[in-house]
């Protein structure tokens, strides 16, 4: 089964949130997977912050362990590059990675900032609006 992906409300912005997606599409147990930028994302002379919220729909029926959010914590503890989440309970996992970029041809960089919370499909993003 190959998974659904609906990013038409994504930048395509954040490296890292690409490689969870990646990681997810690996997992027989997701479905579907919508990703979009939150609105917290902005980016200034010093840096450039991104904010991106993925949901994952789990194929019914298919390994009840492995169908939570939790679950894909384990998995994503055990893949390199990932590791564990920032922050974690029963609805979301947090991650958060910085960088510093330098661009070619210049002296200075900024702090490339990305925050990224996974989400159940199906559940409202905790926004604090």
């Amino acid at each position: 089964m190959i998974m659904e992906l609906d990013a038409s409300g994504w930048s395509g912005d954040g490296a890292f949130t690409q490689l969870l997606i990646d990681a997810l599409k690996s997992q027989s147990v997701v479905g579907f997977v919508k990703v979009e930028d939150a609105p917290a994302s902005r980016s200034e002379a010093a840096f450039s912050f991104i904010s991106n919220e993925i949901f994952v729909g789990f194929v019914p029926g298919r390994g009840h362990k492995t169908t939570t959010i939790a679950a894909l914590s384990s998995v994503f503890e055990s893949l390199p590059g990932i590791g564990a989440p920032d922050y974690a309970d029963d609805g979301m996992l947090q991650y958060l990675r910085t960088e510093r970029v330098i661009p070619p041809y210049q002296t200075r960089g900024y702090k490339l900032i990305e925050l990224v919370r996974i989400y159940r499909a199906g559940t409202a993003p905790r926004r604090n609006d």
